[in-house]
């Protein structure tokens, strides 16, 4: 998935440490927010292990289904202790880490899907597969004609999944056409949905333009509600909300739109006004029960960082974004998919890509609450 973001400069270590600094008082505003600290990056998750990571690299995805590069990592709880991971294009074992991208590799597929049912992510992330073609190796998921760049389909990318009302969703946005840095046109978004575990998806009648507020998405749920959290196309749009009940994913006449003013309203997204500000891009949702905060994750490129904002509601009001890694750290990072584990506790594990190596890698951040430094502040 292209990137051209960001300076890409050498591969990085697992040893990586963010340490947030804090200075002068804290306003009691932000009393109950949370406060990322102490990164670390814990596995290679995708592609070969390199001599370079200095960390475990459980999967051997190269060898094992023909994918030695890939991006994004969408993370699902399926139920029945399976978690799913969404990736974005990939490329086969001959691929070779250089510039950034795909380079010449060959075994282009839009999308796959790897399972895991590993609990215990201190010391990585193992798969227990990976949905295979005839010939055993990961397949292409969610079709696509693979057209020319700006010609028409070019590429099926997944940005959200969730399991709700007893089958698992994917929201994917059909790309036609890669733009400048940040920027992409999309031909239309969509939802599909699987009823076998994965198996197989067919598109549902959930559909988004390519001037959508939700062509790009994340997926929260609580209380019976699928929280559907958008953005336009790209890395620059503001992030807006949407709702619908779990048994309703697939009836569009059903969704909701967070308007502000006018609260939870019906009658389409031209109700729907910004709750985050722009820019953002692969945003992740989750709610913490220890804090009983929303957390949201994102690439912000004003900031050349993923950074954190948080919540006491699902409409807000949301916290200042905090830094949770810089690309001076990691140059050429992107995406921030919080994993569906342990979320109940003070750490979050999510999924971040990096360009020039283009693979996957499982990193995990300290979450303190704001009131454990008192008469100081953060400096984000």
């Amino acid at each position: 998935m292209p990137l051209f973001l960001l300076s890409l400069l050498t591969m990085i270590s697992c040893r990586g440490i963010n340490k947030i600094p804090y200075k002068d008082s804290l306003p009691v505003a932000a009393q109950n927010e949370i406060v990322p600290v102490n990164l670390k990056r814990i596995a290679r998750v995708t592609g070969a292990a390199l001599k370079k990571d200095n960390c475990p690299s459980p999967n051997n995805t190269a060898v094992r289904y023909n994918v030695g590069g890939t991006d994004l990592g969408i993370a699902w709880d399926m139920g029945k202790g399976i978690k799913g991971l969404f990736f974005g294009d990939t490329y086969g074992r001959d691929f070779v880490p250089g510039t950034g991208g795909p380079g010449n590799a060959t075994g282009w597929r839009s999308n796959v899907l790897a399972f895991s049912t590993d609990e215990n992510l201190q010391d990585g992330l193992s798969f227990s597969g990976m949905l295979p073609d005839k010939g055993q190796e990961a397949k292409e998921v969610i079709a696509s004609r693979h057209d020319a760049n700006c010609k028409g389909d070019r590429t099926m990318i997944p940005t959200a999944a969730i399991h709700a009302g007893n089958a698992d969703f994917v929201h994917c946005m059909n790309i036609n056409c890669w733009g400048a840095p940040g920027y992409w046109t999309t031909n239309y978004s969509a939802l599909f949905k699987s009823a076998d575990q994965g198996r197989t998806w067919s598109k549902c009648r959930v559909l988004f333009s390519p001037a959508s507020k939700f062509g790009q998405a994340a997926f929260a749920k609580k209380d019976g509600w699928v929280y559907l959290f958008g953005t336009p196309p790209g890395r620059h749009g503001a992030i807006y909300l949407a709702r619908v009940r779990e048994q309703e994913m697939e009836i569009p006449e059903r969704y909701e739109y967070w308007n502000g003013i006018k609260g939870w309203v019906s009658g389409g997204e031209e109700q729907a006004r910004k709750v985050i500000d722009a820019p953002a891009g692969e945003l992740s949702v989750t709610y913490n029960t220890k804090f009983r905060r929303w957390i949201a994750t994102y690439l912000d490129v004003s900031k050349k960082a993923i950074v954190l904002r948080d919540a006491p509601q699902v409409t807000g009001p949301w916290s200042a974004p905090k830094i949770v890694v810089r690309s001076s750290e990691y140059p050429g990072l992107y995406g921030s998919f919080i994993y569906p584990v342990a979320n109940n506790e003070a750490q979050l594990f999510f999924l971040m890509s990096i360009w020039n190596d283009y693979n996957v890698f499982l990193m995990r951040v300290d979450l303190k609450p704001a009131s454990a430094l008192p008469g100081r502040k953060s400096a984000f």
